[in-house]
């Protein structure tokens, strides 16, 4: 059984940095692609940021880029989200995700009907 837990959220002041990561288990994902996302309050779950099975391609929401950098160790299982120059706006449950199949394109990724399953989240809060 697939468990991907996130952690390394809280609250920050806006101009801050945090560092979000997700272990995954249950199953090797060094051949898929992982994705973060979140959910702002009251909004639907957006896309954030995807990284390919290899770590040789990224994308990022264009809110983001610049400011977040997602990378990954398939040695341990995990992804990491590094998110600088926070703003109140990234104020979100933050999930990682891996591609619904080994070498889903990352690029793809926005699309949740390519993603495999979702962790419970870890709650950012960026105060202004």
């Amino acid at each position: 059984q697939v468990q991907l837990v996130e952690s390394g959220g809280g609250l920050v002041q806006a101009g801050g940095s945090l560092r979000l990561s997700c272990a995954a288990s249950g199953r090797t994902f060094s051949s898929y692609s992982m994705g973060w996302f979140r959910q702002p309050p009251g909004k639907e779950r957006e896309f954030v940021a995807a990284i390919s099975w290899s770590g040789s391609n990224t994308y990022y929401v264009d809110s983001v880029k610049g400011r977040f950098t997602i990378s990954r160790d398939s040695a341990k299982n995990t992804v990491y989200l590094q998110m600088n120059s926070l703003k109140p706006e990234d104020t979100a449950v933050y999930y990682c995700a891996p591609g619904k199949l080994p070498f889903t394109p990352a690029q793809t990724m926005g699309d949740h009907a390519n993603v495999l399953s979702w962790g419970q989240g870890t709650q950012v809060t960026v105060s202004s």
